[in-house]
């Protein structure tokens, strides 16, 4: 199902708006990579890279010596990634796979992922296969969501839009999908499973800038996130209806420099 999502409306929906994506995370962005801290000359494996920022930051990190790939199912997204490479003349590498099931060679000094990691069936099986990217003295990086309820970018719009919404049934809290990883003790025990080593797990709490003015951040709640999976059915009046509620939610966030939601995060790190 994930595949088919990111190989479909999602993914096309996120390469349209990847722009305002790289925009919205970008202090999630550069505090994930800092906290990565990828070396000079390292070889560097991002996970599921989507349109490709986080591969070219990282090749620009290791320097002219070093290397980057990325690696993602979506080929909506990948070939905006591609696209951006050649137009960059970006030395990065691309492939579509499933790194869940990728045949990994242990070349890599560091594995990297900006939310690309938390919609495996099997996350048990898909760490241990990623860690067969890593050489003997390779670690691991990445930024996952906490809670929804403590990540108001997302839920506040879910809350304005929910008399609106066709009825939900409670979600899974571990099934795949944007806030599997919230138990940050399941997330340890899932990586030890996998056969990582030295784990941490820190909190960052930041923001999520959502756009210009709270028109436009409305509009982007109902492009990514919940509401937007859970209106995308829905027809143009009770779109509209939504809308004018994340709009009116939204504009207890507003300031001068624009829309900013809190956001939670784990930042999360481990060797083999």
């Amino acid at each position: 199902m994930q595949i088919e999502y990111w190989n479909g409306a999602g993914g096309e929906r996120f390469a349209r708006s990847q722009d305002a994506i790289d925009r919205s995370l970008a202090k999630i962005t550069e505090a994930a990579i800092s906290f990565a801290a990828p070396q000079t000359d390292e070889r560097v494996l991002d996970i599921g890279c989507g349109c490709g920022t986080t591969t070219f930051r990282l090749r620009e990190k290791v320097g002219p010596n070093g290397a980057a790939a990325g690696v993602d199912v979506s080929k909506v997204m990948l070939n905006v990634a591609r696209a951006r490479a050649g137009a960059s003349n970006a030395d990065v590498a691309f492939v579509e796979d499933d790194a869940a099931r990728h045949d990994f060679q242990p070349v890599f000094d560091l594995v990297f992922s900006r939310f690309g990691v938390m919609f495996f069936a099997d996350p048990v099986a898909a760490f241990a296969n990623i860690r067969t990217a890593l050489t003997k003295t390779g670690r691991m990086a990445f930024v996952c969501w906490r809670s929804l309820p403590e990540n108001f970018w997302a839920y506040a719009p879910l809350v304005a839009a929910r008399p609106f919404l066709p009825p939900m049934d409670p979600p899974d809290p571990h099934a795949p999908g944007p806030f599997a990883f919230a138990d940050g003790d399941r997330l340890h025990r899932i990586l030890s499973s996998a056969g990582f080593n030295t784990i941490a797990i820190e909190k960052l709490d930041t923001t999520m800038s959502m756009g210009a003015t709270v028109e436009e951040a409305s509009a982007e709640a109902l492009n990514i996130g919940p509401v937007s999976r859970a209106a995308s059915e829905l027809d143009e009046p009770a779109r509209d209806k939504i809308r004018a509620a994340i709009t009116e939610a939204f504009s207890n966030y507003n300031s001068p420099e624009g829309v900013s939601l809190p956001s939670a995060c784990w930042l999360v790190r481990a060797t083999v």
